[in-house]
């Protein structure tokens, strides 16, 4: 399974439209073939930082969906909101740790 984290930094009169923006399109985005699970987190101090965490289950499935349709618009509103280039990596889960069980990949 392949994690891709992204981590967007706002104008912060922008962050209100970027929530918005990603309410409207959460379920699609999910939804995109071979998305797994979508997550969003806020940074506590700096709360224009964002990063989103998407699980795939392979590089091409995330190709697909940065190809699509869906993400050109998407990234389009996204990226006019920016005040900081955003970061991107891909990451491969290799462990995962919980209260019941411990899970190697």
């Amino acid at each position: 399974m392949l994690v891709r984290i992204v981590k967007m930094t706002f104008q912060p009169s922008k962050t209100d439209e970027f929530l918005s923006n990603f309410e409207r399109h959460k379920l699609k985005i999910r939804s995109f073939s071979g998305c797994q699970r979508l997550e969003l987190y806020r940074e506590q101090k700096r709360s224009n930082i964002f990063f989103t965490y998407s699980y795939w289950d392979s590089t091409e499935h995330l190709e697909a969906y940065r190809n699509s349709e869906l993400f050109k618009n998407v990234w389009k509103e996204t990226k006019a909101l920016f005040s900081d280039k955003p970061e991107a990596w891909s990451v491969d889960k290799l462990v995962v740790l919980g209260n019941n069980y411990s899970e190697e990949v």
